[in-house]
């Protein structure tokens, strides 16, 4: 079988496809490790400022000791009471209403060719607390002995805040302190001692200044959490397990409402300490609306694609024209193809996605094209092959550019070119062509 040439032919350009596997795959690996180091300098300059940023609270958290009562007995078998204190408890009242305002810009910052972007958060956040008698807590409440009492605003990284704020508390004005007063980033302010047998209600507001990066993220810690928020970055993302009820977009920014309830949460209004940060949160990503990186490790991944249907022409034209073209010219053209790949990351990290890609495909196309030129010896075929090279490349780019239906114009892409195989040959007597070789 392997006299026959027709077949050591076919069997040969498998093979050739299959070698060009190797460049592809040291491309995409290129790829990764250049996405690799900017997601470090990512990290990098999240470590020199701040980074992503999760909103918890404000909430009251109260220090307390249940005083205890136990029976003894005397070696007379007297019952002797005995009054102990035990260890200090927390409990944690959450808003019964929250409502955040904020307005969000972004700034670039970079480091070599890379980028990374931060986000400043100008926001009032305000509400009121509903403590009930004895925190609520199922105890007697003359059992209670009260330590301590805290307003606390917890965030995922202290070192984004960028102001001093004063903390308006039924119309007193109260100074913050650094930290979630037990534990964790944030800040809180120690509030005055109350009577436990009582109820107690508190309105409160502050202005809370917030760097960070990408992501901004809230937990809806009130019985009913309302947030608006502004932006002039054109390229939201939103997230978390609470979408915004309204929201709206468009290339001067967007805004975006959110409304959670505590009925749609899966914990209640009063927890215990430790359990204080909600599991659910809704989030905004300011993403960049082109990842080079990712865009060319798909563009890659269609490589092989790209010269299997270039192969395939070459081959119809060798049945169909009589012309002979050696493996070499085969290996040539596909290097070619694959030159394209490495020329769009390079590029795309200097230039815009869409000039990279056209930059890079006009090059390849006309390289090819000259190349064919010499080749087939033929100006116009070789112009047919540089045209149908370039409709393939402006193919890919509508792929790159809707994730959705890749798959959908890939299948269609390769039935129409297995069709067009088999319209064109479908008369051909193949022994007779192989007879002739």
């Amino acid at each position: 079988m392997l006299r026959n040439p027709l077949f050591s032919k076919t069997l040969m350009i498998c093979l050739l496809a299959l070698l060009l596997l190797i460049p592809l795959g040291m491309i995409e690996s290129k790829i990764s490790e250049r996405q690799m180091l900017q997601n470090k300098v990512q990290q990098d300059i999240a470590l020199s400022s701040s980074g992503p940023q999760t909103l918890t609270g404000p909430y009251l958290l109260f220090k307390y000791k249940l005083r205890e009562k136990s029976v003894t007995r005397d070696e007379a078998g007297n019952e002797k009471v005995v009054l102990s204190e035990s260890a200090t408890l927390e409990a944690v009242v959450m808003p019964h209403n929250l409502k955040i305002d904020g307005n969000a810009d972004v700034e670039v910052r970079s480091r070599g060719i890379y980028q990374a972007r931060l986000f400043n958060l100008h926001s009032t956040v305000s509400g009121d607390f509903v403590v009930p008698e004895g925190y609520g807590i199922n105890k007697p409440v003359g059992d209670i002995i009260p330590e301590a009492a805290y307003f606390v605003m917890n965030v995922s990284d202290s070192r984004g805040i960028r102001n001093v704020p004063a903390l308006t508390l039924n119309g007193t004005k109260r100074e913050f302190s650094p930290g979630g007063a037990v534990s964790g980033n944030g800040m809180h302010v120690k509030l005055d001692d109350m009577d436990v047998s009582q109820s107690h209600a508190f309105r409160f507001d502050f202005p809370l200044e917030l760097q960070g990066m990408t992501t901004l993220a809230v937990a809806p810690s009130g019985n009913n959490t309302e947030m608006t928020l502004k932006s002039s970055w054109p390229h939201p993302s939103f997230g978390g397990s609470f979408l915004p009820r309204t929201r709206s977009v468009d290339q001067k920014g967007f805004t975006a409402h959110w409304q959670v309830s505590n009925l749609a949460r899966n914990r209640a209004a009063h927890v215990e300490a430790g359990q204080q940060a909600a599991p659910e949160t809704f989030s905004v990503d300011f993403i960049d609306p082109v990842n080079v990186y990712s865009l060319s490790e798909r563009a890659v991944k269609y490589g092989v694609m790209f010269v299997v249907l270039v192969f395939t022409a070459f081959f119809m034209f060798e049945v169909l024209a009589g012309l002979r073209i050696h493996p070499l010219q085969y290996m040539l053209v596909g290097l070619a193809m694959a030159m394209f790949f490495l020329l769009l990351i390079s590029l795309s990290e200097h230039l815009s996605f869409l000039v990279s890609y056209i930059g890079s495909g006009a090059a390849c196309v006309i390289l090819i094209g000259t190349y064919l030129t010499g080749m087939l010896r033929n100006r116009r075929s070789a112009q047919a092959f540089a045209g149908g090279i370039a409709l393939l490349y402006a193919v890919l780019y509508g792929v790159l550019q809707s994730e959705d239906n890749a798959l959908l114009m890939g299948t269609l892409l390769m039935f129409t070119a297995l069709a067009s195989v088999m319209l064109l040959t479908r008369r051909m007597d193949w022994y007779q062509l192989n007879q002739s070789e």
